[in-house]
């Protein structure tokens, strides 16, 4: 976020790279290619002490056998503090044979959504937030939820 862009009047000194890291965050080879289905929820609305349930299908697309690092992070739209982009909220390591597919699913609940406001309390505000699943921080799949007391 502290980088400058290029559709501003601040401009970086070095003009032959791009503005981005070269690996995003939780970047890893493998030998093999997998596919991430849409998201669904098992609701759009979290409400205090329910969960909702996100799930998709993962697919193993390459010609051997091979492990992915499902990813899962959350975005506060709108905070009264400033929130991360992307928080990490969880991760599973999914083995899957050549041509396999497994449904896999994550519960998000309302402590994962809590963060420490301007009084120093450990709370969860209710607003929009964003999920996203993926295999790294940059190439994921997305959807929206709200949470309400």
């Amino acid at each position: 976020t502290g980088r400058p862009k290029s559709d501003n009047n601040c401009t970086s000194k070095y003009l032959d790279i791009p503005n981005e890291p070269l690996y995003p965050f939780g970047y890893g080879l493998s030998y093999t290619s997998f596919s991430y289905s849409d998201i669904l929820l098992s609701n759009d609305t979290l409400k205090p002490g329910k969960s909702i349930t996100a799930y998709f299908n993962l697919t193993n697309t390459g010609n051997y056998d091979g492990e992915e690092v499902v990813q899962l992070y959350i975005q506060d739209l709108v905070g009264s503090v400033t929130r991360p982009v992307k928080e990490l909220k969880g991760f599973k390591k999914i083995k899957l044979k050549k041509d396999e597919t497994k449904k896999i699913e994550f519960s998000i609940t309302p402590e994962m959504l809590s963060f420490f406001t301007k009084d120093m309390t450990f709370k969860t505000e209710p607003g929009e937030f964003k999920l996203f699943i993926g295999t790294n921080s940059r190439d994921t799949k997305e959807a929206k939820f709200i949470y309400s007391e």
